[in-house]
């Protein structure tokens, strides 16, 4: 027999708050703020090449031209857009967002990430995902999704060692940029949340963060919070 949800009441929408971490925070897209070090970070001389591969946008080989993506991404309220913000650096490394917003289902994505390469393989980039993660759940979702095109390896591994659940693929589901795009759905529930949560935690601690890397991978510590 399915559960009642005869009194659940819908999400609430993202709104403009900043989201506090360890060693991010996530504020509000803001291209005067952060168009500078984003662009640096996503398009400079050290970027990650391969960024682009899989999004339906960029490479930008001109600055005004990704300016008009910030500044349109910073205007729209689904998807509703974040820098992340180094702690240290005081420097916006990234960007990913909340999407596909369905408040009356409690349904929500995390998408558009992308990361410049000092958040990648550091615990920065799985706080970036936490603390939207926990936002998401916080504003009264049931349902956390993460889709990527299927044959981005990379994205696959990353939702599996977030705690997400593979659901199956949708065959012939977009076509990007010129492309075919088969699309891998995953998803975190509600009633998985509370575990998820208390892996990221346990591996987010800075006695799990020492300078030579961590010492429980996430997988293990969430396997200690079930």
């Amino acid at each position: 027999m399915s559960e009642s949800l005869q009194h659940w009441q819908p999400a609430k929408t993202p709104d403009n708050r900043t989201l506090e971490g360890i060693y991010i925070r996530l504020e509000k897209l803001d291209p005067a703020r952060h168009g500078d070090d984003l662009w640096l970070a996503l398009q400079g001389p050290a970027s990650d090449p391969k960024l682009w591969d899989y999004l339906p946008y960029g490479p930008f080989n001109e600055r005004s031209a990704f300016d008009q993506w910030l500044t349109k991404n910073a205007a729209s309220r689904d998807p509703h857009f974040y820098a992340v913000i180094d702690r240290v650096a005081e420097q916006a490394q990234g960007l990913l967002s909340l999407m596909c917003i369905v408040p009356e289902h409690g349904r929500i994505e995390i998408g558009h990430v992308a990361f410049g390469a000092p958040m990648q393989r550091s615990p920065k980039s799985t706080e970036a995902v936490y603390l939207l993660a926990r936002e998401a759940f916080h504003l009264g979702n049931r349902r956390l999704e993460w889709k990527c095109n299927n044959d981005n390896a990379r994205s696959k591994r990353t939702a599996v060692r977030l705690g997400y659940t593979f659901e199956g693929v949708f065959r012939q589901h977009m076509v990007v940029k010129g492309k075919n795009r088969d699309t891998t759905w995953y998803s975190i529930i509600s009633t998985e949340w509370p575990a998820v949560a208390a892996g990221f935690e346990k591996w987010l601690a800075r006695d799990n963060q020492p300078k030579t890397g961590q010492i429980k991978t996430l997988e293990a510590c969430r396997a200690l919070a079930v």
